[in-house]
């Protein structure tokens, strides 16, 4: 039976055995689970914000490309039915410890090459400009333009139309243009 591991940011890691997910156990674990009604049990003090946290976090990753974010769930029994159902995705291979389902968005393009994508699109490929694209923009402060340019090797005019096209059209994301504290204008992934 396949147990899940779910930390303090949110992440979910699948393991083929419960002995591989106490082995896992590290001081941000919050707890493990293997079926929805444990989920239930282990979800029922959180704030029904976090359910909609944890869902947007692996929504639109592979293997979760088809699954939208969300703005709320109209109760908790529905956001562990769904969340569960989504996480069912996860079935890891025997004694091999799955990569976790969801991340913090600050360090999700650590991976983010071959787990990541949005709403209804694929994901980005390993080693790929969008990945590094990706990656820049959900840091905390996000990316400025001349970082976005080193990293693609693209002119300004490419990076703001794969921003409005790739990112927010077509894989549904919205990114923020902000000013920082320094002056410097900087693409935000928004939560």
């Amino acid at each position: 039976m396949t147990t899940f591991v779910i930390d303090t940011d949110n992440n979910i890691t699948a393991f083929a055995a419960l002995e591989d997910a106490l082995n896992h156990r590290v001081g941000s674990t919050e707890g493990s689970f293997s079926s929805e009604k444990e989920l239930a049990k282990l979800s029922a003090a959180w704030p029904i914000s976090r359910f909609v946290d944890v869902w947007n976090a692996f929504a639109g990753v592979v293997p979760f490309d088809d699954l939208k974010p969300v703005k709320k769930f109209t109760d908790r029994k529905t956001a562990v039915g769904r969340i569960w159902k989504a996480i069912q995705a996860l079935t890891p291979a025997p004694a091999q410890h799955a990569a976790p389902a969801a991340q913090k968005k600050a360090k999700a393009t650590k991976q983010a090459t071959a787990t990541d994508g949005a709403t209804g699109a694929k994901g980005a490929r390993e080693g790929s400009k969008k990945a590094k694209v990706l990656e820049l923009v959900r840091q905390p402060g996000g990316a400025t333009l001349k970082q976005i340019m080193a990293a693609t090797d693209w002119q300004a005019h490419s990076v703001r139309g794969f921003i409005s096209g790739s990112l927010t059209k077509k894989m549904g994301l919205k990114i923020e243009s902000i000013k920082r504290e320094d002056g410097e204008r900087a693409y935000v992934l928004a939560q």
